[in-house]
């Protein structure tokens, strides 16, 4: 009654703990109702309207019956705003072993993966990967004037590039710039309806002449956009690297689970791939040397929950929907058939896509290592992929997290993949 009277008029719902019991609390027309049970409290507060939307940043799981901690929001926020694009992750790979290393038994190879094992003794042999790679540019020359011309890093829509803020990593540090554009008013009608094309764009660190731009940069520096981090409405969040920076981090957090797990058998391998974008060459070299009998990549995949996006071709996708769970020629039947039983068993929400060939994504390559691994993919609902803005639901990241414990602690010696 205390608690009613303090809360009623600010908010409808409220979850309390103790040491032993969460309890959901729902406030409906002055009257107070108690549930034990977490699925039950999701669909009564939907239908009374208390709640529209579920997702906050600070998830409440009911695996762990905790939320999504500090220390994980920092690791997460820490390498999205680390500069990495294809051959040049060593930045955001020195902070995802560091957060591993702490819960598992980390190591790099010469490719510039960096993997976690934790039950190495175990069987069968799991591999989870997830690319910490990311879309960029690359310096390519400098102009007498000091202007920078560059070329891309993975695929980009040419005409959303001018008018962005960039920086560009050095030996160094990291100098600020500016891709540029002339201004509309001087536009013919024609070049007013034409797509920019790199070529023709430069990059502007206000530099006075050559001599000072070279002093500064190197050809072959990396650049990316300056777009960090940013929290919207109903538990969203965006940021320029969530591709695929949001796998590398859901392969460490399944780690740190699994470390904690009284029901694994497998050993698990989680890596945070390199060079996924320009042709998912990480998770080949990877996948040989760890040499799997199962494994599971996960990347982002398109949401089709907003406009100008085909869901007759891609198929019905939503953010806050749950993992995405992928079959196709590329997956093996096994691993999507215990994918949706682990999900089933464990009331996480999920989504099916279909693929038709390969999928463009980690598990194309991992598939078709050495005599072949049964493979499966999990993705996470994402808009506006390859773009600076590219934003997903933070539900979505704890339940596929959730997904891929309780699928590693289904495994067990004598499983047989074959189809």
């Amino acid at each position: 009654e205390e608690i009613r009277r303090k809360i009623i008029h600010y908010s409808p719902l409220i979850i309390l703990r103790t040491k032993k019991y969460i309890f959901h609390l729902l406030f409906i027309n002055r009257k107070v109702f108690v549930m034990y049970d977490r699925r039950m409290f999701l669909k009564t507060a939907f239908a009374t309207g208390c709640i529209t939307a579920a997702g906050p940043l600070e998830i409440l799981s009911s695996q762990e019956n905790e939320i999504l901690s500090s220390r994980s929001m920092s690791f997460l926020k820490k390498i999205l705003s680390s500069p990495s694009p294809s051959g040049y992750e060593q930045q955001v790979q020195k902070i995802w072993r560091e957060y591993t290393g702490q819960f598992a038994e980390v190591r790099s190879d010469s490719h510039g993966n960096s993997i976690g094992v934790v039950n190495p003794e175990g069987s069968p042999r799991l591999m989870l990967a997830g690319h910490c790679d990311e879309i960029g540019f690359m310096v390519k020359y400098i102009d007498d004037d000091g202007f920078i011309y560059f070329g891309t890093i993975g695929g980009f829509d040419q005409g959303i590039i001018p008018g962005r803020r960039v920086s560009i990593q050095t030996a160094n540090g990291s100098i600020p710039g500016v891709i540029g554009k002339g201004p509309i008013h001087f536009m013919s009608d024609a070049d007013r309806n034409k797509v920019s094309q790199v070529e023709d764009m430069c990059i502007d660190i206000g530099a006075r002449d050559k001599d000072e731009a070279e002093s500064l940069i190197t050809i072959g520096d990396p650049i990316t956009y300056t777009y960090d981090f940013m929290e919207l409405r109903n538990g969203l969040a965006v940021a320029r690297a969530f591709d695929d920076r949001i796998g590398s981090f859901m392969v460490a957090e399944t780690l740190r689970n699994l470390s904690k797990s009284n029901k694994l058998k497998a050993a698990v391998h989680g890596v945070s791939t390199v060079q996924e974008e320009v042709g998912l060459r990480g998770a080949k070299t990877s996948a040989f040397g760890i040499d799997p009998q199962v494994a599971i990549a996960t990347d982002v995949t398109f949401a089709t929950d907003y406009p100008g996006v085909n869901k007759k071709v891609i198929g019905d996708v939503k953010l806050g929907g749950g993992p995405v769970i992928a079959r196709g020629p590329n997956f093996n039947p096994h691993v999507y058939e215990l994918l949706v039983e682990t999900a089933e068993k464990n009331d996480i929400p999920y989504q099916i896509v279909g693929i038709t060939r390969g999928s463009g994504t980690d598990a194309n390559a991992i598939q078709l290592t050495r005599a072949g691994v049964a493979t499966g993919l999990v993705s996470i609902p994402t808009r506006y992929i390859h773009t600076a803005v590219e934003t997903l639901a933070m539900s979505d990241v704890l339940l596929i997290t959730r997904l891929m414990t309780a699928f590693a602690e289904a495994l067990t010696p004598d499983m047989d993949f074959t189809p």
